[in-house]
């Protein structure tokens, strides 16, 4: 293989999530001495990566002990016992602030945990502290940098949890995604982004930007933990209108087995194929020449395109109604990114945001029957790798047409550029059937780390 593409095993050799979590169980080590050696690294690699806008080394190190003291007690373990997690700072914590990456809401401390945070305590996990988003989860970027290069953006809006994972700092954080906020990070960062279909993962606590489109996504080195971490989180909510009452489905145990037959995979180059860096092409032709015989071209309607000024029209529309308060008490205070945003959403049509939300479900119908022929549908998660410079977070468009139709979507770090940067391979499974999607990625993980 050409050094195209990266083996997925010598990324981030760092300990992934179940395993410190087993370790810790039969007791080849503390959760107290765990944390202790995160905290250590931390504090040595964030001054360049500045993932984190909170963080309590005492605080995380009082979880630790107290999860220790259960354990000792004979209570049980739970899935994540001892796992430090790191949560995007718009996701409400109640012993710690979520400001929302806005000098507006400084300080804010909110009255309980988030559902999501909730379900990630029970499980044993460790809150190790809040990671920096962009500005609302909007545009404008935070301190944070790229771990592969400092001068690099880590993407957004879910910059800090995506570099907090890729530098080590944690095996598993949690962000949002509107747009392109859990894929893009992932994929200019190097590490597993995962984003559940719409309403799998309950939003009640988290800031709401926009209702039709916000989803919750997770981060990890692993198929596997990112599988584990979204099965914790996910399930119904009174809080989520989104969220429905029904059985789980085992998105773990369904990953990490063989598929019963070869997945078949559709390659969609997307209308916004000659926007792809020549690097980032050539990268995608050696992984589809690699998984000849098992991937077929597939050809978007031109329809495709109208997405994103769909997917546009919903977003700015509803950030207008979410963000009414601080537009009027501090526009001054917003970037001017999103103070156009905001001006632009208040001049749609409800007509207009009516009929853009109503294509989401014919959008999905539509794909009904490519996923009879196809497990997964492959894309590239970004336009190439991430762009020089701290200004902007880079383009999501080619996240835009899954985030609007709800659909799973999971970036590998299987491909570099010349320049030695990640780039991510997007995975796109049917609205509802995450377990498949993930056991194909699974299985493409796997299929690449045997080619090298």
């Amino acid at each position: 293989m050409s050094h195209d593409i990266l083996s997925p095993t010598s990324i981030h050799p760092t300990l992934g999530a179940m395993d410190a979590a087993q370790r810790m169980s039969v007791g080849e080590f503390s959760c107290a001495e765990h944390v202790q050696g995160l905290l250590e690294r931390i504090q040595a690699t964030e001054p360049a990566v500045q993932a984190w806008t909170t963080l309590d080394a005492a605080h995380v190190r009082q979880q630790a002990e107290a999860a220790d003291d259960r354990h000792a007690a004979g209570d049980p373990d739970g899935p994540l016992f001892g796992v430090p997690v790191g949560i995007k700072d718009i996701i409400d914590t109640r012993d710690l602030p979520t400001q929302h990456g806005t000098p507006l809401h400084s300080g804010r401390m909110a009255r309980r945990d988030a559902a999501l945070v909730q379900r990630l305590r029970a499980a044993g996990a460790i809150v190790m502290g809040k990671t920096v988003t962009t500005e609302m989860a909007t545009y404008s970027p935070g301190k944070t940098r790229n771990p592969f290069n400092p001068d690099h953006t880590p993407g957004g809006s879910s910059s800090g949890s995506a570099a907090a994972v890729a530098a080590g700092h944690v095996s598993l954080a949690i962000g949002t995604q509107t747009n392109g906020s859990v894929i893009r990070p992932a994929s200019f960062c190097g590490v597993v982004g995962y984003k559940p279909s719409f309403g799998l993962i309950p939003r009640t606590g988290v800031l709401t930007q926009s209702p039709a489109l916000d989803q919750v996504g997770v981060f990890g080195r692993s198929v596997a933990d990112v599988a584990l971490l979204a099965q914790v989180l996910a399930g119904h909510d009174d809080g989520d209108p989104a969220t429905v009452p029904r059985a789980m489905p085992p998105l773990l145990r369904t990953a990490m087995e063989e598929p019963p037959l070869p997945p078949t995979l559709g390659w969609v180059q997307t209308p916004f194929w000659d926007r792809v860096a020549p690097d980032a092409q050539e990268a995608f032709g050696e992984l589809i020449e690699l998984l000849s015989g098992r991937i077929a071209p597939f050809e978007l309607p031109e329809t495709a395109r109208d997405a994103v000024d769909w997917h546009r029209t919903v977003m700015e529309a509803d950030i207008a109604g979410s963000f009414e308060a601080e537009y009027a008490q501090g526009a001054d205070v917003l970037s001017a990114s999103l103070r156009a945003q905001i001006e632009r959403g208040r001049e749609v049509r409800a007509v207009d945001h009516r009929k853009a939300v109503s294509r989401i479900p014919l959008i999905n119908a539509g794909f009904d029957n490519v996923f009879e022929h196809f497990s997964a549908l492959v894309t590239p998660a970004t336009l190439g790798t991430a762009p020089l410079g701290l200004a902007s977070t880079g383009d999501p468009i080619m996240c835009t047409l899954w985030t609007f139709a709800g659909m799973p979507a999971i970036t590998l770090p299987l491909l570099h550029g010349e320049n030695g940067l990640p780039i991510g391979v997007q995975l796109v499974g049917q609205r509802g059937d995450d377990a498949r999607l993930l056991r194909t990625a699974q299985w493409l993980m796997q299929t690449v780390a045997a080619a090298q």
